[in-house]
Formats: structure tokens, C-alpha cells, sequence
């Protein structure tokens, strides 16, 4: 979605299939891969992911994503440091591999450093910052993010790799959504509001 705010630097970047990237004009998405000319650094995101606006994916190794991932607004994960502590001319610094697992939500500017790995299905409370490994079905929060709870394994889990397998179903979720929002709309509003706009239109 607004496929003009979503910039795209170096590569390679694979997005799976049936996933969902939204940038905005106040939060572009970003990927960077680098250093290009060494050939090293790759973004892999897979299927069925949402990433929201404001999102920033930087490899100099690997950053991966499994199926269904959820990426709040201005979410930042790096596999680097960018520089290196004592020679701030060394364009990379440190750098080792982010993994994390299928159906795995990041919140709101939380920041996944390098060399993390996230287990499936786990969750990063807004405002985290993850620095060491958090094991799946665990809800994470902090600066440094610690396992809080872990989720119930008795309740039934839908994630959004089988909301997006059915498309017929989808389709059709979606016409119910779109006709309750609209309802009450006329063609001589829509003329007013272009007209006369007000707030609320």
C-alpha cells in the first residue's frame, strides 16, 4: 500500500507472498542492505507478513522473518552496529544475523539488535528494545526486553498466514467491513464534501 513511501536500498530484499507493507508520507518503510559493493547483507521477509509504517529493516548479514510477522509502527531491526566503536570511519562495525520466527509481533517503536534470534509466535511489548534472545510464545517488554509471560497453550491461536488462506472468505469479510463504514453515505454528501468539506469527512 502507497508503494512511493516504501524505499528500497540495495538488496537483495525478498517479501513474501500475500504479505502487506504500508508506508506513509510521515513514515516512509525502509530497507537497506549494505555494504552493496562487498555483496554481503540480505532482508528475507515471508509470507503473509504485515509491515506497518514507520518500519526500518538494515542488514550488513541477515535479518529474517518468518510467515505471518507483525510489525508495529516504527519498528527498527539491524543485524549491525553501523560503526565500530574505537575506528568510526569502518563503515559497518559488528554485525551478526537477526532471525525471527513465523507469526512473531513487534510493537510500537520496539528495536531488535543484532544477533537476536525471536521465537515463533512470540510478542515484543511497544517501546522494547531486544538485546538477547527471547524464546517462542513469550511476551517480551523492557529496555532490555525480559520474558514477562509466556502465552497459554490451552487457547486457540489464529495467525495471519490461515486469516489470508482463504481469499473467497477474506473477499467477502471485507465487503461486510467496507459496507458497514460506508453506510450512510450518499452521492450528494460525496459532492458536499468536495465542495464544502468539513471536519469528519
Amino acid at each position: 500500500m502507497k508503494p512511493w513511501h516504501v524505499e528500497i536500498f540495495g538488496g537483495p530484499v525478498f517479501l513474501g507472498d500475500c504479505s502487506t507493507v504500508i508506508g506513509t508520507p510521515d513514515r516512509k518503510v525502509r530497507f537497506t542492505v549494505w555494504p552493496v559493493w562487498l555483496g554481503s547483507g540480505k532482508i528475507e521477509i515471508g509470507r503473509c507478513c504485515l509491515i506497518c509504517p514507520g518500519t526500518r529493516i538494515m542488514s550488513a548479514t541477515s535479518v529474517t522473518l518468518g510467515e505471518g510477522c507483525m510489525t508495529a509502527q516504527n519498528v527498527s531491526i539491524s543485524d549491525a552496529d553501523w560503526h565500530d566503536l574505537y575506528d568510526r570511519s569502518l563503515p559497518v562495525g559488528n554485525t551478526k544475523a537477526v532471525t525471527i520466527g513465523n507469526n512473531v509481533w513487534i510493537g510500537d517503536s520496539s528495536i531488535v539488535c543484532k544477533g537476536v534470534t525471536i521465537g515463533d509466535n512470540a510478542i515484543i511489548g511497544a517501546g522494547s528494545i531486544v538485546v538477547k534472545d527471547i524464546p517462542a510464545n513469550a511476551i517480551a517488554a523492557g529496555n532490555p526486553a525480559t520474558v514477562i509471560k509466556y502465552l497459554d497453550p490451552a487457547k486457540p491461536m489464529k495467525t495471519r498466514t490461515q486469516w489470508l488462506s482463504d481469499p473467497a472468505k477474506l473477499a467477502a469479510d471485507f465487503e461486510v467491513i467496507d459496507r458497514a463504514i460506508m453506510k450512510g453515505n450518499t452521492l450528494t454528501g460525496w459532492f458536499r464534501s468536495l465542495l464544502f468539506p468539513r471536519k469528519g469527512d
